[in-house]
């Protein structure tokens, strides 16, 4: 993952595409991210569909953490970790699912 680091507000955070953003009357407008599921070109929009899309893959529900929604796989010593709240699935996660699942995921500009 590339980008540059935006200090502002005494808060350091990653800018994954600067180009990307666009000033609209002083304010930062990012261009939103969504993971797609490249064989069926499902754009995932829940958790239940995401859900559905990883059982599929063989990953398994993983109830260790309360505060957590997890994903394991048997074969694999591969753990996805998703805040409980799917408003807050960020790009960081999205990736994190691309990088453990080769070439069924993708994350895209919308």
């Amino acid at each position: 993952m590339s980008g540059v680091w935006v200090f502002k507000n005494g808060v350091v955070r990653l800018v994954e595409n600067p180009a990307a953003e666009t000033t609209v009357e002083g304010s930062r407008q990012m261009k939103r991210k969504v993971l797609v599921h490249t064989p069926s070109n499902e754009v995932i929009t829940s958790y239940a569909a995401l859900e559905r899309r990883l059982f599929g893959l063989g990953w398994e529900r993983y109830y260790d953490d309360p505060d957590l929604l997890q994903f394991h796989k048997r074969s694999t010593i591969h753990l996805i970790s998703l805040p409980k709240d799917f408003g807050r699935f960020k790009s960081m996660h999205m990736y994190d699912i691309v990088v453990k699942n080769r070439n069924m995921f993708e994350v895209r500009d919308m």
